[in-house]
């Protein structure tokens, strides 16, 4: 038996520019960060040859890779070379469609297991770069590669994403007692709405290549590599309630459901209570709001947003890894 544990993330600034319609042409990048939320990811074998699949709510048995319903676990398993007598289960701290990463997070956590059960040991680099094949190339998913990336290296990162297809991957180096105040000023709030990632990526990467679009995502990339730069100059926390902000006015001008009128009110409550600044995370429509908000002013803010439920996270170091084996 193998257990994989690979975090969820929160990305900070770039979304979108991870997309191929836009780095296909000019890099793009983001700045995110791995958090302690987890996708876990068992596989053992079985005694017979059929392969059994449980995830969420469903269990699949099969005789073949190829009669598996779920995507991401038949190609993993068709890529890697497993065709027969195994179990895979899945188990995750937040469900799916939250606007954590979740989907590149079982993807990663997925490869890295079924690899370590055929006595291979992947980088963080390859883990990443197959989960992006599976959900991009061979799937077709409109998916960025961030989710991937992040998953796969943990910590606080920024990376580039450039017109060759490669990822260039770095640590931002900043001052242990910044992060611990970042930490401390975010709020994670759950709105109560699943957000339908597809169907809104779908819509942002058809219209990615319009002027208007290109102009936003420049400014959204450009942002994302001030911010790098600035926490590496070891600027304060406060920084990330103008980024968020920011980023968050250009990202919902990309397509029509990247937010709602009650995202809206939400965020403006949140604002008026103390909050210098947030963004709904993820591909929008739902999912959590991330709020940037000094910690004297927390408690009016999660007053003002009564409804919504808060999740305690803090930052993780390390991605995608293996820890169990037996």
């Amino acid at each position: 038996m193998i257990i994989t544990r690979t975090p969820f993330r929160i990305s900070f600034a770039g979304g979108g520019t991870d997309l191929r319609e836009f780095y296909q042409s000019e890099a793009g990048a983001v700045v995110s960060t791995a958090i302690n939320k987890y996708m876990y990811i068992i596989v053992n074998k079985r005694f017979t040859d059929a392969i059994r699949v449980s995830y969420y709510a469903k269990t699949e048995i099969v005789d073949r890779a190829d009669d598996i319903r779920h995507p991401l676990v038949r190609e993993a398993l068709k890529l890697v070379g497993i065709s027969r007598g195994i179990e895979i289960t899945s188990v995750a701290d937040v469900h799916a469609g939250a606007g954590l990463g979740s989907s590149g997070s079982f993807t990663v956590g997925l490869l890295n297991a079924l690899y370590a059960y055929k006595g291979t040991l992947k980088s963080a680099e390859e883990l990443a770069r197959d989960a992006c094949r599976i959900e991009i190339d061979v799937l077709g998913e409109p998916a960025g590669k961030q989710d991937q990336y992040i998953a796969a290296y943990g910590g606080l990162r920024y990376f580039q994403f450039n017109p060759d297809e490669s990822v260039t991957a770095e640590p931002i180096i900043w001052s242990a007692e910044h992060k611990d105040e970042l930490a401390q000023n975010l709020l994670l709030l759950y709105t109560g709405d699943i957000h339908e990632a597809s169907s809104i990526l779908r819509e942002q990467k058809e219209r990615t290549r319009q002027p208007d679009k290109m102009v936003n995502l420049r400014e959204i990339r450009d942002i994302a590599v001030s911010l790098k730069n600035q926490l590496n100059d070891n600027a304060t926390a406060d920084i990330f309630g103008e980024v968020l902000h920011h980023g968050w006015q250009l990202k919902k001008e990309l397509a029509s459901g990247i937010s709602t009128d009650k995202i809206d009110k939400c965020y403006e409550r949140a604002l008026g209570a103390g909050a210098l600044g947030g963004k709904v995370l993820g591909a929008g429509g739902g999912g959590f709001l991330l709020l940037y908000c000094p910690k004297p002013k927390q408690p009016a803010v999660r007053k003002a947003l009564s409804d919504l439920s808060v999740l305690e996270f803090s930052f993780e170091p390390e991605g995608s890894k293996i820890i169990y084996v037996v």
